[in-house]
């Protein structure tokens, strides 16, 4: 069992160490009432992502209900709150579209298992290593394309479809304004008005909830007593919200593009397999950064594997209940801190919130405009902008990072968010091996140096060999030791401030030492670190009789030399 516990991330890790620390009924009852304080904030944000990302608004209070649920339960974080959010809207939206309700489940069930993976592959620190660029880049494109899909029903558009690309979206609402309706936009902008003014008044609850209720009201009203101004509902769009639980079905059973069951096969997986990918890695990289950010307001510490594979679970079981992807939601989370959240159970109470809400308010939520929920993710969409680091990595950055940043925008509003990410990470990769390569250097070291050994006969060069040996790097770090002077006979390479070395570093080494061999120069190595030592071990290395000579310093590898004479 040990072996086994060592092997996998522990499950439920965050409830597990608060309940070990001590839990008392005063701690239960905050995380009571913080959990109604973002139920209260979930219902309507969680309807109007579900519409946002193409499927019916039910959709959205199925996923934080279940998945909020599961990943409270199980998570590796004492304050994530799980839940749609609108990162995931670029994703989904063209998935839905293209195959239908059960092709964005099956999506979201691969998703899961993806990030189960990642999380017992203990791949949880390795997100960080994802350039601030890369996630500023994206993060701002994506409030842009989110912006983009409210538009249509913020200014109460009639036309056919919502074309999935950005340009296209751009033509089709320039072209579908004669069609504006002024109650929607109207009613949206009053909406929009009222949350910002709420936000900075510092009035009691949450602005969402402020716009919900005014949206549904006047909705309410206009439809009764002035339906010549009446504004489209969920009822209108969707037949309102069903007051029921979500059953237990199989994805693939339920309808793909066309409106017959999905049908899966492996052509179905293939087509799936890179959304769902994009799904996991925004997921992981939301999910644990929403932790972090936990973290810092509460001085509590996350496991970010345990976290992964709690992510998975929850986008593993929430689609079976007809839940769409789920992470961890930043504003929610920011939420529950401040509403006085002790454990996971705030965030489980969150979801039985949701959950009884739907059951017993549905025909309320019903009433809910579509112009209203718009201007409530145009709300969503502003804020998660980064529009401040945005401006600051304008601002300060060097030209190579301003680049990766403007590739990043660009690719996520023009193209997609996968296309981003993956072009975003490789480019900053390459970026980052540039630098590095430029610690690479060789020095050469006159008798008259400090670093140089006692001794140096005349006929004898010694080089310092200075950074990383990798493959972005060695093939320059060992181009200026090819001029060499032609009349010594050998070269001592001091390996003793290289920290790590591959095999490409290997290669560019071997040949320089063949090199210089061939021109009758024979080549000491000395002073690798251990990490370094092992490779050239493996490489036959050592200091027996031949061309691959290797001492443990300078002075013993000088020594040897100079017996040579």
């Amino acid at each position: 069992m040990s072996q086994i516990h060592r092997a996998f991330p522990p499950i439920a890790s965050a409830l597990r160490e608060t309940l070990k620390e001590g839990y008392s009924r005063a701690d239960l009852l905050k995380d009571f009432w913080a959990g109604i304080s973002v139920g209260i904030i979930a219902v309507p944000l969680s309807l109007a992502l579900a519409i946002a990302s193409g499927v019916a608004p039910q959709h959205g209070l199925y996923t934080a209900a279940v998945a909020g649920a599961v990943v409270a339960l199980t998570g590796g974080s004492r304050f994530n709150v799980t839940g749609p959010t609108a990162a995931f809207v670029v994703i989904l939206y063209p998935i839905a579209t293209q195959m239908g309700l059960g092709g964005l489940l099956v999506a979201t069930l691969m998703a899961g298992l993806i990030l189960i993976g990642l999380g017992w592959g203990r791949m949880g620190q390795l997100i960080e290593y994802i350039p601030h660029p890369v996630t500023t880049g994206f993060t701002t494109g994506i409030a842009v394309v989110i912006a983009s899909l409210q538009l249509k029903d913020f200014l109460g558009l009639s036309f056919i479809g919502t074309p999935e690309n950005f340009i296209g979206r751009l033509w089709a609402i320039a072209a579908a304004l004669p069609t504006l309706h002024w109650p929607d936009l109207a009613l949206g902008l009053a909406t929009l008005l009222l949350m910002i003014g709420w936000r900075r008044s510092r009035l009691p609850g949450p602005p969402y909830l402020a716009g919900a209720i005014f949206c549904g009201s006047i909705a309410f009203a206009l439809k009764h007593w002035w339906p010549e101004l009446s504004v489209a509902t969920i009822t209108d769009r969707f037949g309102g919200v069903p007051s029921q639980l979500p059953s237990l079905h199989w994805p693939w059973a339920l309808p793909g593009k066309d409106g017959a069951p999905l049908h899966l096969s492996f052509d179905v997986l293939r087509s799936l397999v890179a959304p769902a990918f994009a799904i996991a890695m925004l997921g992981a990289i939301e999910s644990l950064l929403c932790a972090v950010i936990a973290d810092g307001m509460t001085g509590r510490k996350h496991d970010p594997n345990a976290e992964l594979v709690a992510q998975g679970l929850g986008n593993v079981i929430s689609p079976l209940f007809g839940g769409i992807p789920c992470t961890g939601a930043l504003a929610r989370t920011a939420a529950n801190i401040r509403g006085g959240a002790r454990s996971p159970l705030a965030s489980f109470t969150h979801a039985l919130f949701v959950l009884a809400a739907m059951l017993t308010l549905a025909p309320l939520l019903s009433w809910l405009p579509m112009c209203g929920l718009a201007a409530l993710l145009l709300k969503v969409a502003w804020n998660m902008s980064e529009r401040k680091n945005f401006q600051r990595i304008l601002r300060v950055a060097p030209r190579s990072d301003v680049l990766l940043l403007l590739i990043c925008f660009a690719l996520t509003v023009l193209i997609d968010m996968v296309t981003a990410i993956v072009v975003g990470v490789v480019l900053g990769s390459i970026l980052f091996m540039h630098r590095m390569s430029k610690l690479s250097q060789v020095n050469l070291l006159e008798e008259t140096h400090p670093a140089a050994p006692a001794g140096l006969p005349k006929d004898v060069r010694f080089y310092e060999i200075a950074g990383p040996l990798f493959f972005g790097a060695a093939e320059r770090a060992m181009q200026s030791l090819r001029n060499h002077d032609k009349k010594v006979r050998a070269v001592v390479l001091d390996l003793s401030a290289v920290p790590t070395i591959d095999i490409t570093g290997l290669v560019a080494l071997e040949g320089l030492i063949d090199d210089l061999n061939d021109a009758g120069i024979f080549v000491a190595l000395c002073g690798a670190q251990h990490n370094v030592l092992q490779v050239l071990g493996e490489a036959g290395y050592t200091q027996e009789s031949g061309k691959r000579w290797y001492y443990q310093s300078s002075d013993a590898a000088v020594k040897r030399l100079r017996e040579m004479g």
